[in-house]
């Protein structure tokens, strides 16, 4: 795809849109970006981005696009904002970062992996395993790194591992990886999709342009995952962690077992994996699922698999005082990711929720708490709408805040030896912080502040 001098519009300065700043830079593009934040209000971006020749349009949310040949835009960006919708009617194409490198890099070497929950964790395991294989990797997308800025300084053998998010799968058309995975599906998103259904039918992208000599992993326990089966038309690999399958990957007793359909290898007991709960297994299934689609020796898989400790702010242990012992859970940004935390997490649990609404439901939320789940204390947008789910399903132990720092104290003083106190909050982070990662170092910190008595 050739974009020397080619009018190149950026909607959106966050990690994406600054990664394809540059990388349109060295394309030789004529770069023009939007947002709706001010100068003043982006200067530190601009200070990072102060050699490149940019063409401003900034503080509007809609401008005139004649001049425009192309827009990229960051992830988060909604659809159904107007200079979108213009673009769109004016027959402007948009695309996401993720489909630009395609274009520009056609090749068998990306591995996307999407799903509702556990995007990060498999995504980086899946990194850390290539890169032990000796292979030069890429750990990218969604996770943090914008892959523009990446891809234009690699090698045609490189590999990415892109985590993809409904928000980046949404405006791609032509892209296509070597291997994807999809690990689940909830509701999430409806905000920004409008429904459920386009919420699935962005993730379903990541596999719909793959063809027979491709592999697409899925989760056999995911009953909307087993009804896409006749939409793709890759080499499928299943894995699930309770069904016994006649080929995949499963668990048997204490074992993960891997079955190509004729003879079944007793891989590792899943005792020896140590991050926790039953849906960090599903994403270590889904690793395995990657690696034999790539060819990756079974040892080296299980050295790596059985030395990773997780990622930061996904059920992370931060400290203990008093015996009372702290969990940072701050990727936990929709119900079902705070439910299999609260799985995963011995009782008794503090727990400290709420945040942005994306209009989620949390009755299952709240139902899913049963014996474990002493304590919540709620705070941010969505503390009254929880507050309501709970009183509907008879919980009535919860407590509201106004800050995080609040929400930390109340806990640990709520706290008895052999409690857990766990930030999960069901609910993104905007509003009151600009991203999971923010909110959830401001949880260590305000833990690391309290005094043990």
């Amino acid at each position: 795809m050739e974009l020397l001098n080619k009018n190149i519009l950026v909607i959106g300065l966050g990690i994406s849109g600054i990664s394809t700043i540059k990388a349109l830079d060295r394309l030789g593009a004529i770069i023009w970006v939007t947002d709706t934040k001010t100068e003043e209000e982006l200067k530190d971006v601009f200070t990072a981005l102060e050699n490149i020749p940019i063409i401003k349009r900034l503080g509007v949310s809609n401008f005139n696009l004649k001049q425009i040949d192309l827009i990229v835009k960051s992830p988060g960006v909604p659809p159904h904002i107007p200079i979108i919708q213009n673009a769109i009617s004016e027959g402007i194409e948009v695309i996401t970062d993720i489909e630009l490198s395609y274009r520009l890099k056609i090749s068998n070497n990306f591995i996307g992996i999407t799903g509702t929950n556990g995007k990060t964790t498999t995504t980086t395991l899946v990194g850390e395993v290539f890169k032990a294989a000796g292979l030069s990797t890429h750990v990218v997308g969604n996770i943090g790194t914008g892959i523009l800025g990446e891809l234009v300084c690699s090698n045609k053998e490189d590999i990415f591992v892109i985590e993809a998010s409904s928000f980046q799968l949404e405006h791609t058309k032509y892209f296509k990886p070597r291997v994807s995975l999809v690990l689940n599906l909830a509701p999430d998103h409806i905000d920004w999709h409008g429904s459920y259904e386009n919420y699935i039918n962005s993730k379903k992208k990541i596999f719909l342009n793959q063809e027979n000599k491709d592999f697409t992993v899925l989760n056999y326990d995911d009953p909307i995952l087993r009804t896409f089966k006749d939409e793709i038309k890759s080499n499928i690999i299943w894995f699930s962690t309770n069904e016994k399958l006649d080929k995949g990957i499963y668990i048997d007793e204490e074992y993960i077992i891997i079955n190509n359909g004729v003879e079944a290898v007793n891989f590792m007991s899943y005792k020896d994996i140590n991050i926790l709960g039953r849906h960090n297994l599903e994403n270590v299934l889904g690793c395995i699922g990657i690696c034999i689609a790539m060819g990756i020796d079974l040892n080296l898989q299980k050295s790596v698999i059985s030395n990773f400790k997780g990622v930061e702010h996904r059920l992370e242990f931060v400290d203990k005082k008093n015996e009372i012992k702290f969990y940072n859970d701050s990727k936990g940004t929709n119900p079902e990711a705070s439910i299999k935390a609260i799985e995963a997490i011995p009782s008794p649990i503090i727990l400290i929720a709420g945040g942005y609404d994306k209009s989620s439901s949390f009755d299952e939320f709240i139902i899913s708490f049963k014996d474990k789940v002493k304590a919540m204390i709620l705070l941010g947008e969505t503390k009254y709408k929880i507050k309501e789910a709970a009183d509907k399903n008879n919980f009535k132990a919860y407590y509201i805040v106004e800050t995080l720092e609040e929400a930390v104290e109340l806990a640990y003083s709520l706290g008895d030896k052999g409690d857990h106190i766990l930030l999960s909050p069901a609910c993104a982070s905007w509003g009151m912080f600009n991203n999971f990662e923010e909110r959830g170092k401001a949880f260590k910190e305000a833990v690391f502040k309290l005094r043990e008595d």
